[in-house]
């Protein structure tokens, strides 16, 4: 398949390029390059540097593409309720530009990275597709306004499309793993400590209502995540939405992932328990039994030590060249 992917420099964007070409699918990446890296993309795929929205319909005139993985986005929580006017410009405003080419050149074959945060607080766990969506922060609303105008794209027009929502994505694939100048996820903190570019890492509470008192998260290996997006890319059918979520079921605790991080590095990793940080869940994890029902996707690198063990390979290949504290 010719396929374009957007936001396909950064983390899971390049990773799913990776493997796409690995397959010998025609692959054409857009990114600004942001929060990406242009070497971070494989070299069988075709690279163009820009705004994806604005690039699409020039992209897409070009002819015989069958299908768009769609990554580009902005994504930090926090920041998204600092700036909304550039969270909804970039991530809803970007989609329709993309949506509204892919319509005009006839592509109907549509995957989007969305995002777990489209629900907001859960109501009960593991999350399941069926639970109610109320996010509680710009970036998870612009996530599911885009949900919703690509449903109406899919009755309108015939669109094919999937949604896919996860939480924490981690660990690394060949020579793409996270290192990104801003980072805000808890396992490549915790490296951080191990290469000597951070002092300790904090825990926010240590009295949760969980097993050991500390936060659960779910975590999807990086490498499982590209096999979800090629499944629905490889199975969707036109005039139809569907939405799945891609989760572990059952999530790791931060001192779990900590102690991972110790097996797995050497490094004793400081820990230091802080004060909750406001509006933090105990546990936030999602079901995925729909797409492994319906898919039949089967993630192999559910356990923390593969996914640590990944990261760290990668993490400590960098050296000098990690991001530290948000710096390069």
């Amino acid at each position: 398949m010719k396929i374009l992917v957007t936001g396909g420099a950064g983390y899971v964007g390049s990773t799913c390029t990776a493997v796409l070409c690995e397959q010998g699918h025609d692959v054409t990446v857009v990114d600004n390059l942001s929060t990406g890296s242009r070497e971070a993309v494989a070299e069988k795929a075709r690279f163009i540097e820009g705004d994806a929205g604005e690039m699409a319909d020039e992209i897409l005139s070009s002819g015989d593409f069958d299908g768009v993985i769609h990554f580009a986005a902005r994504s930090l929580v926090g920041e998204s309720e600092e700036v909304p006017d550039q969270y909804w410009r970039d991530n809803l405003g970007t989609t329709l530009k993309i949506l509204n080419a892919m319509h005009a050149h006839d592509v109907k074959n549509l995957v989007f990275s969305s995002t777990a945060a489209t629900y907001g607080e859960p109501e009960t766990i593991p999350i399941t597709e069926d639970a109610p969506t109320n996010p509680t922060n710009a970036y998870g609303a612009t996530k599911l306004s885009i949900d919703y105008a690509i449903a109406s794209y899919a009755r309108a027009y015939g669109l094919g499309a999937t949604s896919l929502r996860y939480f924490n994505v981690a660990g690394a694939y060949g020579s793409v793993g996270e290192n990104r100048r801003i980072e805000t996820h808890l396992i490549p903190l915790v490296l951080q400590v191990a290469l000597g570019h951070r002092d300790k890492i904090l825990i926010f509470g240590d009295d949760w209502d969980t097993p050991d008192g500390t936060c659960i998260r779910d975590y999807i290996h990086i490498r499982d995540l590209a096999d979800a997006h090629l499944l629905a890319l490889e199975t969707n059918k036109p005039g139809v939405h569907r939405i799945f979520n891609l989760g572990s079921g059952e999530g790791y605790s931060v001192k779990e992932v900590i102690e991972a991080c110790r097996r797995h590095t050497g490094h004793p990793i400081p820990a230091e328990v802080a004060p909750r940080r406001a509006g933090d869940p105990a546990k936030l994890v999602a079901s995925s039994e729909k797409i492994k029902k319906e898919l039949g996707w089967n993630p192999t690198r559910t356990d923390i030590d593969t996914i640590v063990k990944d990261a760290w390979n990668f993490t400590k290949n960098l050296g000098d060249r990690a991001y530290s504290a948000g710096q390069r």
